[in-house]
């Protein structure tokens, strides 16, 4: 088991209790899983103080779909860059070119093959990780360069 991953959050939003069941089984040795089974319930696990580093979102559920629910956390600044992977039985071509034009970074059809999953919810996390890690240099670099420039203005117009 690897401590890194252990830190790392799945989030499932799926009304079939089935389906959480499975995804559960498949990532749990190696994520901390956490789960809604509806929309709502979802974004408010996405938007808290812990939010989870990867959401596998359903389509197909009642009140908010998949669909309005990416949408929705996509706008929210707070949580647009959690990355949302579609994990549904909507197989078509138009379904999946929606997906990702709401922003999702993968789609897949179930039923669906553990391997797999395993290895998208990988890929994707350590794409996020490194993400994260250059939105983290760029900050402290921006910081510092910022500090220099006052160093800079102090001494320029000390005279």
């Amino acid at each position: 088991m690897n401590g890194e991953k252990m830190t790392q959050t799945i989030l499932i939003i799926d009304d079939e209790v089935t389906n959480i069941n499975i995804l559960n089984e498949v990532l749990k040795p190696d994520y901390k899983v956490v789960f809604a089974k509806d929309g709502e319930k979802g974004m408010k696990i996405a938007r808290s103080e812990t939010p989870p580093d990867l959401i596998l979102l359903d389509i197909m559920m009642p009140g908010l779909d998949g669909y309005e629910v990416c949408e929705i956390l996509k706008k929210d600044k707070r949580v647009k860059n959690i990355p949302v992977i579609f994990i549904t039985i909507k197989a078509s071509e138009e379904h999946e070119t929606r997906g990702f034009e709401l922003g999702a970074v993968d789609y897949i059809t179930k039923p669906f093959n553990p391997v797999v999953v395993r290895a998208r919810v990988k890929a994707h996390l350590e794409l996020k990780k490194h993400r994260d890690f250059l939105e983290w240099m760029l900050k402290e670099r921006t910081k510092e360069l910022q500090q220099m420039e006052k160093e800079y203005a102090y001494l320029f117009f000390r005279k």
